[in-house]
């Protein structure tokens, strides 16, 4: 029986190369098979989609759950109320405004700069401890640990916890991609006894900042009392645990691609060790060429809406190949082409409109340092398999390891 065009994006014998599944996406404007969700990997319906308030964000807009192969990860909220990542305006403005004040601009203007000295103590390191360069997996020595240890400090959460968090981290990923072998009940108990836990621990560091804050973002937030009010106890742990998790879990893939991508163009690799600066348009072209978030499955139409003669109706399952988007020849050049020289690289990697990224700033600059850091220090450094093998999942992608090796490290 042949697989319907869906089901091979999400088959992990593609995960490596989705890319050619992404240009036959791309001939139907509108994918609809076998009443499953609406699909749209064409990039201006994509970014035209994103801004369009008929979108929801929220799964409880969806008229049935069966539509969306991967509706068994919106259950996993059942533990804590959604995230505003889930949530549709005015409610999601206020608690992203809320959450913005002590991150970043406006009110925050210069934060994420201001950590640049620390973020590149930590990559220097990092890079220092790696030690046996014959085999060197970047993504435990680097890409893993680099985020991680950041987003704990920034929010204040203790490094040695980090093992712990890290095992909810990874079952929450996991539960956005569907399992066909694996009973949804006990997938769905999993995703939530994974929230309690998470939960549980985070309401008790909230509760000690709540009496002795300190100087993280995690005290601002217990005890702000700005012109929106203080969040809620679950407004609070709902926001918290996002931030924890999708703090690392893209800048990771992104560091990964990144390195990979490079390895793969040794040009460009070249000439980032003699040129830091020019991590800045490399890391803009990796979000179009290997973004890390590759699809946006959790969208509905609250009203009938069209899409290039196509009516998505209101209730609809609406997935946003973002990836796919990234290539497509109607807005890039030659768009399978790695070209970090490309004029005007508007991608979609960090998303658009109301939900675009809210860590984008630090994200970006995590990879820029981390990659210009290990361009310089690494003594021809290549590749010991690829393609790597993939983590499971299909939203999230990203390398689950990378080896490497090197002749050296440069001090």
């Amino acid at each position: 029986m042949t697989q319907s065009l869906i089901h091979r994006i999400l088959d992990y014998r593609n995960r490596a190369n989705p890319y050619p599944l992404y240009e036959e996406l791309r001939k139907t404007p509108v994918l609809h098979e076998d009443g499953g969700p609406y699909v749209v990997g064409t990039y201006y319906e994509i970014r035209g989609l994103l801004h369009d308030p008929r979108i929801s964000s929220d799964a409880r807009n969806l008229a049935s759950p069966a539509a969306n192969p991967l509706a068994e990860a919106s259950q996993e909220e059942g533990a804590l109320p959604p995230s505003f990542l889930k949530l549709d305006p005015p409610e999601h403005d206020r608690l992203r405004r809320m959450t913005n004040r002590p991150f970043g601009p406006p009110h925050a203007p210069h934060h994420i700069d201001a950590m640049r000295p620390e973020l590149h103590d930590i990559i220097t390191g990092l890079v220092d401890g790696i030690g046996d360069t014959g085999r060197i997996d970047l993504v435990e020595q680097v890409s893993y640990p680099f985020p991680v240890t950041v987003i704990c400090r920034l929010l204040g959460v203790p490094r040695e916890d980090e093992p712990r968090f890290h095992v909810w981290a990874d079952t929450l990923a996991a539960s956005l991609d569907p399992d066909p072998d694996a009973d949804p009940a006990d997938r769905g108990k999993v995703a939530h006894d994974a929230r309690m836990e998470l939960g549980m621990y985070l309401a008790g560091l909230i509760e000690e900042r709540r009496k002795n804050p300190g100087d993280d973002m995690l005290s601002r937030l217990a005890t702000a009392k700005g012109e929106d009010g203080p969040m809620t106890t679950m407004e609070l742990l709902s926001t918290a645990a996002l931030l924890l998790i999708a703090g690392h879990e893209t800048t990771v893939n992104l560091i990964t691609n990144g390195m990979l991508t490079l390895l793969r163009n040794p040009d460009v690799l070249e000439r980032l060790r003699a040129e830091p600066r020019l991590a800045v348009p490399i890391v803009e072209e990796l979000l179009r060429f290997e973004p890390p978030v590759q699809l946006v499955p959790q969208r509905t139409t609250l009203a009938d809406v069209e899409v290039r003669g196509v009516t998505i109706p209101k209730g609809a399952s609406l997935w946003l190949v973002l990836a796919s988007g990234n290539r497509d020849p109607r807005r890039f050049a030659d768009p399978d082409r790695f070209d970090p020289d490309r004029p005007d690289i508007q991608h979609l990697g960090l998303g658009s409109g109301i939900h675009s990224c809210f860590g984008a700033p630090l994200a970006r600059l995590e990879a820029q340092l981390a990659l210009a850091e290990l361009a310089r220090r690494l003594e021809n450094p290549c590749l010991l398999e690829d393609p790597p093998p993939y983590r499971q999942n299909a939203v999230l992608r990203g390398p689950r390891h990378l080896h490497i090796a090197c002749d050296g490290i440069r001090p």
